[in-house]
């Protein structure tokens, strides 16, 4: 059985947040041991992971020097932070591992639609807020910012489509070699295809978990873990009653969602994945708690969403 797990940005910072170097290489090597436990089942195993905090921060030494060298675009931040989360998560995951299975990590590039809306009227926004007068540095350099009254100024990006996981054939081919791999980290590096068939990089967020849903796809997954930082889904989030939610076809899940049951920017974008995995032909997509994945491969908790009865 082929699983690809998606570990959410909790499973590279300190329980409070904090993203230092020592408190990413402790919670990645938290996750390599529970990373480990799936492989311990005999899958053969392929993780994604966010890059938020990552990016974060290299958008913070940008704003601060801006003044002095040009701004590193989000393509490269992209680029960075897979190379970053990659090597240290490889070194956790031998450890783990004990020699059981040789690791890779592959920088990964994510194909999207140069007339993508979002390119056109960017909406997502990324980093910090910034006084008038430090965001216009930043709109000089090209950024796009909003004014969001009172708390400051605030860069908005696209947040397109993925498309194609371009890498994926690299990944295949050491998964079938016997490796575990990390690849399409945050969503993959946004590129865009030329009229002459040459790639371009681009100022872009995509979203990684429907990203890991082009991933698993195209390494033909059976079973999508998306780890986030509660056991399962949950029906009245923020209410005196909250229900988790257990098994549950994708025609439920997507009535759940229809009657906006799920953060937009938080529970929203796992919801979606799960039901698109399924939906392509995926066998189990499942939503939990890092601690419970192993769990979550078996099927024993965290909200498991399969096909449709018919």
């Amino acid at each position: 059985m082929r699983v690809l797990i998606a570990l959410g940005g909790n499973a590279m910072t300190a329980p409070d947040g904090r993203a230092t170097p020592a408190d990413q290489i402790a919670a990645l090597g938290r996750a390599a041991e529970r990373i480990a436990e799936v492989v311990a089942t005999g899958a053969d195993v392929l993780v994604t992971h966010g890059n938020g905090p990552q990016v974060g921060n290299l958008l913070v030494k940008n704003e601060l020097a801006a003044s002095v060298v040009p701004p590193v675009p989000l393509d490269w931040c992209g680029a960075q932070t897979q190379g970053t989360i990659g090597f240290v998560l490889c070194n956790a995951l031998e450890r783990a591992l004990a020699g059981r299975r040789p690791v890779a990590a592959v920088v990964t590039r994510t194909l999207v639609d140069a007339t993508d809306p979002g390119f056109g009227t960017p909406t997502k926004p990324i980093g910090r807020y910034l006084p008038a007068d430090e965001a216009k540095i930043m709109i000089e350099h090209g950024q796009v910012w909003r004014d969001r009254g009172a708390r400051g100024w605030r860069r908005v990006v696209a947040s397109p489509e993925p498309l194609d996981v371009l890498d994926a054939p690299a990944v295949a081919a050491l998964l079938a070699a016997g490796y575990l791999v990390v690849a399409a980290g945050g969503g993959g590096i946004p590129v865009v295809r030329e009229p002459d068939g040459t790639l371009r990089g681009v100022e872009a967020v995509i979203d990684k978990d429907l990203a890991a849903v082009v991933l698993a796809r195209a390494v033909a997954a059976r079973t999508l873990v998306l780890a986030t930082d509660v056991e399962a889904a949950q029906l009245g989030w923020g209410t005196e009653h909250p229900r988790p939610l257990g098994a549950v076809t994708v025609a439920q899940l997507r009535r759940h969602a229809a009657a906006s049951e799920f953060a937009s920017g938080d529970m929203g974008p796992k919801v979606e994945a799960a039901c698109r995995f399924v939906e392509s032909g995926g066998v189990r997509a499942v939503i939990t708690s890092l601690d419970r994945i192993a769990d979550a491969v078996a099927g024993r908790t965290g909200t498991v969403v399969t096909a449709d009865e018919r």
